[in-house]
């Protein structure tokens, strides 16, 4: 500390703006006497305090001396000398009251440059002691400034970075591996002499203090609920290896002032553990972040998302790196991060508080899969005649699912090329969560991460929709069950309204495809397979129809399983639709009963209906290649012939017989049929 030697050094700070004196400066137990300068311009309280409310500069007030070391530029703005030991040093004292005093000492016999602008700011940075150190190291920290008209970026979001300056993540890669395993706990002066050997510029430096927080500082979720529990101030933070928002950004702060980066720890609103949509915020601020000044602008960060995350229902924090929360898009931090100061919002126009407490939260996943925008908009959504709409638009292929309620059961979700649409029923009145989840399409896990929540507030319920619990989200087709080889769908929809029951859906397929389809419904007493004959699979060349006569009224699920042709393993799922119709005369008897020697290319064209009349002449005409002779057996044996335009056709009378079966002759050097087709016939 510097204490008073000659007394008319300090008298005179009243009355001019230096002085000149003879002072002790203790350094340990002993102290030196040495001939200096005193250069020092003295604020007022209540000059400091405006100053103090137009940046948002906090002080801590704790009269601490530090010593600043020389190197970079002096507060002049001149280059500071490389040997700065040999030179000159210089001391930053502050006092209670928040007045900050820069000293300079110069060698005897030396001349220094006046100042030309002196800072005096409450809440500058506290520098470190960094006795015993390298100084040649470290750059000196200069008091930071307001943000200025160039560190504004336009809301709302442009949609070209997630960043707010241009990072290479790559170029990285290298550098975050070596912080990871740097493992230094009792120094935090040590920590950032060993991170900055692998740091040139400044970005540089601020990325390497960033990941070792990141992954070596845990979230204490046990101080966050007992303060009396919780340890802030940097050393603690660093040897504890925990803290809450608070001591995450104080150690960022201070690790970034050691290495010569201005930094700014900022408090205020935020939407993260603990957070409840739709809350209104008031009271105490609820977060802390950081702000670091970088080729010329501010930028924002925030070292505690950036680690991991709490869970929700056990508490307990989990490692879970996150790179979005690194030099963040401003438009995309006040998303869930509202500062105290507007200005630290860095945005042009700055949000209200109203409107951040009103705007749907946006994981940070939202943008790290490409989504751009949604709506509606707003956290509280309110549900007319029942029902509300959600979409969302996207650059790439992303793949969706929901959750109303604890359930995906009560709403209708389909996939859009940028996008989706998703259709919610609530099934009771009130309020309720509803949270959209996605995942990239390339994604070799079946894992969907929340991109949005919502509280959904519902007054009145329309019971006349229920889904079935076979119904499988997304519903319809899209790009997905295009990449699975269904081609230009003849229904585009994801729901069929049918009056007489009947339904037909073409696609155009691609190479090597096999299509089991199947027919679900929950108040149908068929079995499965009863139930898959109410389909007929028609293949036409590259296309394939999808003939469905439903056996009653009622909603009804039709999926789609493929597998290629020369794999002998299973069917996967695809993607299915909802089948509706409300005609309570509808009651069509199932298609016939195909063998296996029914080729996917065979086509009937008469009688589609397996069930046939009983004591009458049915015609018949069926296409079928490649075949030499085809009967028709019932109570008697019946030949069709061959037509010159390809179809067997013929007639046969079902008297006195309960069943009919299609054979066919496939050459004529044998003399054994094989069963293609079988009806049934009523009872007479």
């Amino acid at each position: 500390m510097v204490t008073e030697r000659g007394s008319s050094a300090w008298r005179q700070l009243s009355g001019g703006p230096a002085a000149m004196g003879t002072v002790d400066l203790k350094e340990g137990p002993s102290a030196v006497a040495i001939n200096m300068m005193l250069i020092v311009r003295p604020e007022q309280k209540g000059q400091r305090d405006r100053q103090t409310d137009s940046t948002g500069l906090q002080g801590d007030g704790n009269g601490n001396n530090r010593l600043q070391p020389a190197q970079g530029r002096d507060l002049s703005g001149q280059r500071a000398s490389e040997e700065p030991y040999k030179q000159r040093q210089t001391i930053t004292s502050y006092t209670n009251e928040g007045t900050q005093v820069t000293v300079e000492v110069h060698p005897r016999n030396t001349t220094p440059q006046l100042f030309k602008k002196l800072s005096f700011r409450k809440g500058s940075q506290r520098l470190p002691n960094l006795r015993g150190q390298d100084n040649k190291a470290f750059e000196r920290t200069e008091a930071p400034q307001p943000p200025s008209g160039k560190d504004l970026h336009a809301y709302p979001w442009d949609k070209s970075s997630l960043k707010s300056m241009p990072v290479d993540l790559q170029q990285f890669e290298k550098l975050d591996a070596y912080a990871l395993k740097v493992n230094i706990n009792n120094s935090i002066e040590e920590l950032v002499q060993a991170l900055l050997k692998q740091a040139r510029t400044d970005l540089e430096k601020v990325r390497v203090i960033w990941m070792w927080i990141c992954h070596h500082i845990e979230y204490d979720v046990v101080g966050f609920r007992d303060k009396s529990q919780r340890l802030c101030s940097p050393i603690d933070v660093l040897r504890r290896g925990k803290s809450v928002c608070e001591g995450y950004a104080a150690l960022f702060q201070q690790m970034c002032s050691i290495a010569g980066i201005q930094c700014m720890k900022l408090s205020g609103y935020s939407k993260g553990y603990g957070y409840t949509i739709g809350q209104v915020f008031k009271g105490d601020s609820s977060h802390a972040w950081n702000a670091v000044y970088l080729e010329g602008r501010w930028h924002l960060l925030d070292s505690t998302w950036g680690s991991g995350n709490v869970d929700k229902t056990s508490d307990k924090f989990t490692f879970r790196y996150n790179e979005f929360y690194f030099l963040t898009h401003p438009a995309l931090f006040i998303n869930d991060h509202f500062p105290n100061n507007s200005n630290w919002q860095l945005l042009k126009p700055t949000l209200t508080l109203k409107e951040f407490e009103t705007t749907v939260l946006y994981n940070s996943d939202f943008y790290k899969l490409g989504l751009l925008t949604v709506h509606p908009d707003t956290a509280v959504i309110q549900t007319v005649n029942g029902t509300a709409t959600i979409s969302v638009d996207c650059r790439s292929s992303t793949l969706f699912t929901f959750s109303l309620k604890g359930t995906e059961k009560h709403g209708l979700l389909s996939l859009r090329k940028h996008g989706m649409k998703l259709e919610i029923y609530p099934q009771s009145t009130g309020r309720q969560e509803l949270e959209i989840f996605a995942k990239s399409s390339n994604s070799p896990e079946n894992v969907y991460n929340c991109v949005l929540q919502y509280v959904v507030e519902c007054k009145s319920v329309d019971k006349s929709v229920h889904f079935p619990k076979d119904l499988d989200q997304p519903v319809g087709p899209s790009w997905f069950s295009e990449r699975q080889g269904f081609l230009r769908p003849s229904q585009p929809d994801p729901v069929v309204h049918t009056n007489d029951g009947r339904c037909s859906f073409t696609f155009t397929l691609g190479k090597d495809i096999s299509i089991l389809p199947t027919l679900q419904s929950d108040n149908s007493g068929l079995t499965e397979d009863r139930r898959r004959q109410h389909i007929m699979q028609i293949h036409r060349g590259n296309q394939v129809e999808f003939l469905v006569h439903l056996p009653h009224a009622g909603k009804f699920v039709l999926k789609f399983f493929t597998k290629k042709k020369s794999d002998p393993g299973n069917y996967t799922y695809v993607f299915n639709y909802l089948i509706t119709c409300l005609n309570n005369e509808v009651k069509w008897p199932a298609f016939p009963q195909t063998y296996s020697k029914w080729a996917n290319d065979y086509e009937i064209l008469e009688p589609l209906s397996g069930l046939l009349p009983a004591n009458r002449n049915v015609q018949f005409k069926l296409k079928m290649h490649g075949i030499s002779k085809v009967l028709v057996q019932a109570q008697d044996t019946h030949t069709l012939t061959l037509s010159r335009d390809g179809f067997w056709e013929g007639t046969c009378n079902t008297t006195g017989c309960t069943e009919l079966f299609v054979m066919v002759h496939e050459n004529a050097n044998h003399s054994f049929y094989s069963h293609v087709l079988k009806y049934k016939v009523e009872t007479p």
